[in-house]
């Protein structure tokens, strides 16, 4: 009798495992949605959320196993229009995850699984451009910032970081204000300072002028975007400290 009390017990067991394995994989069918209530996003401030920022996160997600260990781009349409960046950067891996459009928030809140569990090699931030468009305080950028490079530092304590301040820009579509953009990258290179793994790649004066004002031949049109020979500086300089580390 207590036999076949055994045998039943270690069949419901064997069942129960297969029914949470089972569950399991239909979980990681796909990137985890978006939250649909602002307090279940982590980090603060404004939240953003368009279609194709599904639709790219759905294309990210089938690429996973081939991504592994590359170098990770994260950000938002600096990097994101970046159709190059591959060939670019070669031969180093490239895993560009930056979706047009995303702030701070939002790549904090996909970071977990589009950029730390790519087991990358090494991770390029840029981010806050949208941030600065929807009048956030650039205090919470930073903060937003910050707790990315505090969840690199737990995933891998030494795995290098190259940590890029926001370009010039001087657009009527997305105006700011001037002073708003230097508090933000002062704050950023302030971050990079804080940890020994992050490295500093200072965009400002690369596509500045000596006033300040974005060079124009390095933007696109709308003076916003980076333009193909923005993209042709950014690689070079880019390249040379990935294959530096």
């Amino acid at each position: 009798m207590r036999r076949w009390v055994r045998a039943i017990a270690a069949l419901i067991c064997t069942c129960l495992m297969t029914v949470a394995g089972a569950t399991e994989n239909i979980s990681k069918n796909g990137p985890t949605p978006y939250p649909a209530a602002g307090k279940d996003w982590p980090g603060e401030g404004v939240i953003r959320v368009f279609g194709w920022m599904k639709d790219n996160r759905e294309s990210f997600w089938k690429q996973r196993e081939r991504k592994q260990g590359a170098w990770v781009l994260a950000g938002d349409s600096l990097l994101g229009n970046w159709k190059t960046s591959e060939r670019d950067l070669a031969p180093t891996p490239i895993a560009n995850r930056a979706i047009g459009g995303d702030v701070s928030r939002g790549l904090l809140f996909r970071f977990q699984e589009d950029v730390l569990e790519l087991n990358p090699s090494g991770v390029v931030v840029l981010i806050g451009g949208n941030d600065l468009s929807a009048l956030q305080k650039t205090d919470q950028t930073a903060r937003n910032i910050d707790r990315m490079l505090q969840a690199i530092r737990a995933h891998k304590a030494d795995l290098p970081v190259i940590l890029c301040t926001l370009p010039p820009r001087n657009s009527e579509k997305a105006p700011i204000k001037a002073s708003e953009l230097t508090h933000l990258n002062a704050s950023i290179r302030e971050l990079a300072k804080k940890y020994d793994n992050v490295e500093l790649l200072d965009l400002f004066p690369l596509f500045a002028t000596p006033d300040g004002q974005p060079q124009p031949n390095l933007l696109a049109a709308d003076r916003l975007h980076i333009g193909p020979a923005g993209y042709e500086v950014l690689g070079r300089t880019l390249k040379q400290k990935i294959e530096s580390k």
